[in-house]
């Protein structure tokens, strides 16, 4: 009865929803319009928040990471072990998580310091842990038979927590999805993606209309070719429509830059950035961000990863986050039986009883004021009467007492532990451009001791000087530029390795290095430091010989394997498929569109001796060596994103080898470079060469 009914009434809404889509995907969409101020009002409570927890869960969970001997898969488990789909659905009859508490996840969350709970509503095996009226391949055909997103809705608002839906684009399972697996014997004839989206937007509206006020709609799977850039504006639009104070994060449309997660461009739909398993390394100021990480190597539950983040260093990435205006969603993948595991639960108590002294120096912070800290980070909040409140994190408790806050030309109101429930007084003295605070002899607390400094006004701060250079290495001559960040000051260097004085050169312009030098440099107003002193080093190389070959011609010689790798395999110890030449680096050699990995080697030819650099952008797994000296790293299962490296040459030839892998989903692959008189470009074909007999350069030691 159930699943008639279910037909009926999804056919009669999938009809609406697919002529609604056809027509919204011919005329493009637009994105809603809002004021900055109606979007900071919309965004305000998640700002405040910056902690949530992610939990993955689905029938992955059953197998725990493990198939046919292989134990390192995870939530992907049903292509990367190329589990056919008629068979993977037999998870289904297994999943029963009798263990399963929705009160216990939204209280260990809450008792975390988290703000808000994302879950896999959906992920891209196209299981639904919720209960669908367009789908029977969801939580309600399983033993189980509760409606797991109602029962932690319920239960994280009684928390007080907001609750947020994940929900994958993609979907392995649908007859409708494309593209299918290369591997997969199910044939795509007869699907439809239109159809497809149609029944995605119409699972959408379940999400956000049947179980109460929705924080966020957190999407994934954006980046296979069928979905396009008109297709992320048409969902966002589509969303808001339904609850116009939703937040969506980016990966709703294509606007992602690879695994750093920001958004390229203002085009792009999407309320913030997702970073995934990595932290920007400097602040973003005026853009929203989320970085989504694990505590371990897994997403979802994988029995044998044991490779658990410390207790210290999540504590540590928390502030970091913080401190550069981000928010942190930590992931939690749950057992089959409805448990977190044990290591995630000791985790979530320390951050909790860490939180509950501290909670206040990460709620409703702005990123801090000052660079990088030699001792830790700071966050801040402005306070209602004009003045401010920084939050020192002490990661480095200093050995003489003394903690040194440079650049900050504010007076000191007061500073105290933010431990300390008597709020007792710490000494505060100025020394040149820096405020000095007092500190007990041992830190309270060696992970993470906080020390709140009320100062008079907003932050009147000068940061150290910045050093540019084409390189932090040279061949012969170097140009450096030291640059202050505000025009009304001065700039003092020396290269003797003494700090800066009033008395030292004043910078005039680029200095001309010829040999390897640490230069240092300070700000100075009316004769007095404003600033600590910066440092960088930059170090005269030897370039690397070029080797003498004999008759060359343009082009490379290519090896094309076939396997499954998650990483690059050593291809000097496997037979290739095929060999080949080929005018550059291009993927024209490939006989299949999945698993298989490349190897180009040949010659480069550069014009003149000096420092050159490498790009490297591939999607998967990538390496670029110059000779045996590994130049560019970009191993691994990745979307498109790019690495560099660089290497001083002399003028002539040099042996390159690039390697590269291809597993599932998108491809790329594009080497690009920049040297003396070489601006940033594709290598040319010009530039390559080939031996037209004799050694092939893949047998060069290293590899």
């Amino acid at each position: 009865m159930r699943t008639t009914a279910r037909l009926m009434l999804g056919l009669a809404l999938l009809a609406g929803g697919y002529a609604a889509c056809t027509a919204l995907c011919q005329a493009p969409a637009t994105l809603p319009a809002e004021s900055p101020a109606e979007k900071d009002a919309r965004m305000a409570w998640w700002r405040a928040a910056r902690f949530g927890l992610f939990i993955h869960w689905g029938l992955y969970a059953i197998p725990a990471g493990e198939w046919e001997g292989r134990t390192n898969h995870g939530e992907w488990i049903l292509t990367t072990a190329q589990i056919p789909v008629a068979q993977y659905e037999h998870f289904r009859e297994q999943f029963n998580p009798t263990r399963f508490d929705a009160a216990a996840w939204a209280q260990m969350a809450k008792d975390a310091g988290m703000q808000y709970i994302v879950i896999t509503s959906k992920h891209h095996d196209g299981f639904c842990l919720f209960d669908s009226e367009h789908t029977d391949y969801d939580v309600m055909s399983t033993p189980f038979k509760r409606d797991v997103l109602r029962e932690l809705a319920e239960a994280t608002r009684r928390a007080g927590l907001r609750m947020c839906w994940y929900h994958s684009i993609m979907d392995w399972h649908h007859p409708d999805y494309l593209p299918r697996r290369t591997w997969e014997q199910r044939s795509a004839e007869g699907a439809d993606f239109d159809r497809y989206i149609a029944y995605l937007k119409n699972q959408v509206r379940e999400l956000v209309t049947k179980y109460g006020p929705i924080g966020v709609l957190w999407f994934d799977g954006e980046w296979e070719q069928t979905w396009m850039h008109a297709h992320g504006l048409d969902l966002y639009a589509y969303v808001r429509g339904l609850d116009p104070a939703i937040i969506i994060n980016n990966r709703v449309d294509k606007g992602r830059n690879d695994m750093q997660g920001l958004t390229k461009g203002a085009e792009f739909a999407g309320d913030f950035g997702t970073p995934e398993q990595e932290v920007p390394p400097a602040g973003l100021p005026g853009v929203d961000w989320e970085s989504c990480i694990t505590m371990n190597d897994h997403w979802g539950y994988n029995k044998h990863d044991q490779n658990w983040k410390s207790s210290r260093e999540l504590i540590r990435m928390l502030a970091d986050i913080a401190s550069k205006g981000g928010n942190f969603l930590l992931n939690v993948g749950p057992t089959a039986e409805g448990e977190f595991p044990p290591a995630c639960v000791e985790r979530l108590r320390d951050i909790g009883r860490w939180m509950k002294l501290n909670g206040e120096a990460i709620y409703g912070t702005q990123a801090g004021p000052f660079g990088k800290l030699p001792w830790g980070r700071c966050t801040q909040k402005a306070l209602p009467d004009g003045h401010t409140r920084l939050y020192l994190h002490v990661f480095d408790w200093p050995a003489e007492r003394t903690l040194t806050v440079h650049g900050l030309a504010n007076k000191a109101r007061t500073a105290y532990l933010l431990s300390d429930e008597s709020r007792q007084p710490l000494q505060v003295d100025r020394a040149e451009d820096a405020l000095v605070i007092r500190v007990p002899s041992a830190a309270p607390d060696s992970t993470n001791t906080v020390v709140v400094l009320d100062m008079a006004g907003r932050p009147d701060v000068v940061l150290p000087p910045t050093f540019a250079a084409p390189s932090d290495v040279f061949v012969d001559t170097l140009a450096v530029t030291i640059a202050a960040e505000r025009p009304d000051v001065e700039l003092r260097y020396t290269v003797d390795g003494t700090p800066p004085t009033a008395a030292s050169s004043r910078v005039a312009g680029p200095l001309q290095l010829t040999r390897t030098t640490t230069v240092q440099a300070r700000v100075f107003r009316d004769g007095q430091p404003v600033s600590d002193a910066g440092a960088a080093t930059f170090t005269q190389v030897t370039p690397r010989p070029a080797v003498e070959c004999g008759e060359m011609t343009n082009g490379l010689r290519y090896a094309y394997f076939e396997g499954d790798w998650e990483r690059l395999p050593d291809f000097g110890a496997l037979e290739p498929v095929a060999r080949g030449n080929v005018a550059d680096f291009d993927l024209t050699p490939r006989r299949i569109n999945e698993r298989y990995g490349l190897r180009y080697t040949g010659f480069i030819r550069v014009p003149s001796a000096g420092v050159y650099r490498f790009f490297v952008t591939s999607d998967d797994g990538s390496r670029l060596y110059i000779g045996d000296e590994l130049v560019v790293d970009h191993d691994g299962l990745h979307s498109a994103g790019q690495r560099a490296g660089q290497l001083a040459l002399a003028a002539g030839l040099h042996p390159i080898c690039v390697d590269f892998f291809q597993r599932t989903g998108d491809v790329a692959l594009e080497v690009a470079y920049a040297g003396p008189g070489i601006d940033r470009q594709r290598v040319p074909a010009t530039a390559l060469f080939r031996p037209d007999r004799g050694d092939d350069p893949a047998n060069l030691p290293g590899r």
